[in-house]
């Protein structure tokens, strides 16, 4: 696999996996270079897979009744990314996941999933790892939605990645923050003063 390094070691930051089993297990991933606005899901698709960032910066996103779009999550190098309730069960869903820039993925269907794990058991804990952190992640953006001000959501996702908004544009940002863009720029003036 010509990503085999990087997938080791991002597997092993929570795992330790012997030549054979990162054997067994690499052949499960499947790279795929995306290029720069295509989708890897639509929303109303089937999801079957979700996708490893080695390179590159995805966005996840849904339209609402008023086709207003609202940016779920950035997904950039080391991320995983899916829309999870409908590739949970298999199903379509609402979210679409679309490359910002020229990515590649390593994909990882459901079923390849679960094989992985039952031939390789110490992949559960990276996976209930994996998804314990994403969850506590998603918790803690929900109630910086809830009780933060517009400010004050600007400056955390500014301190806590800030090479983001060096990657997209200021109506993006604002979109996953829930602002207007002319709400954003008001801040971000205001910011620099």
């Amino acid at each position: 696999m010509e990503y085999a390094s990087f997938l080791r070691q991002h597997i092993e930051e929570i795992v330790r996996l012997t030549d054979d089993e990162f054997e067994m297990i690499s052949g499960y991933f499947v790279p795929r270079k995306v290029s720069r606005k295509e989708y890897l899901i639509k929303g109303g698709q089937i999801v079957t897979s979700e996708f490893l960032v080695v390179e590159g910066l995805l966005k996840a996103f849904m339209f609402d009744d008023s086709g207003k779009e609202h940016i779920i999550q950035f997904a950039m190098e080391n991320w995983w990314v899916s829309d999870y309730p409908a590739f949970s069960k298999q199903e379509s869903g609402e979210i679409c996941v679309q490359a910002l820039e020229t990515c590649i993925v390593l994909e990882l269907s459901l079923e390849h999933k679960k094989k992985m794990c039952e031939e390789v058991p110490k992949m559960y804990q990276f996976h209930a790892q994996k998804a314990f952190s994403g969850y506590v992640a998603l918790q803690k953006r929900v109630l910086s939605m809830l009780k933060n001000s517009a400010k004050e959501k600007y400056e955390l996702l500014l301190s806590q990645y800030p090479q983001l908004f060096q990657r997209v544009s200021k109506t993006m940002i604002a979109h996953y923050l829930g602002l207007s863009r002319e709400t954003l720029s008001r801040l971000v003036k205001e910011i620099k003063a």
